[in-house]
């Protein structure tokens, strides 16, 4: 009789979320088909910071927007941005007004 075994492979990934008083990044290992959305769920990142909310901020891989169902690769780090304070083209607007530009 065959063996019926299905050989799963494990991902170690990391997620990362930061915010200016608290930086986290959370080590997993995860099955190889899980996506970015499984990542920060099974890091349990959103019950740290309750202001999370995936259908509004961005998430990404090393500094690349993806969407939520982007399937990992090994040794990826997920990561959840925050929105913007302020925009950066009006940042740089400010700064020239305050430097006399």
């Amino acid at each position: 009789m065959p063996n019926k075994y299905i050989s799963v492979e494990l991902l170690n990934i990391e997620v990362a979320y930061a915010r200016s008083d608290k930086q986290v990044i959370v080590a997993l290992q995860v099955d190889e088909s899980c996506t970015v959305e499984q990542a920060i769920e099974l890091a349990d990142i959103i019950r740290q910071f309750p202001e999370i909310d995936l259908a509004k901020n961005k998430v990404g891989i090393f500094s690349r927007v993806c969407l939520l169902s982007t399937r990992l690769q090994e040794n990826d780090r997920v990561e959840i941005y925050r929105s913007l304070a302020i925009a950066p083209m009006e940042a740089r607007r400010q700064r020239a007004v305050k430097q006399g530009r």
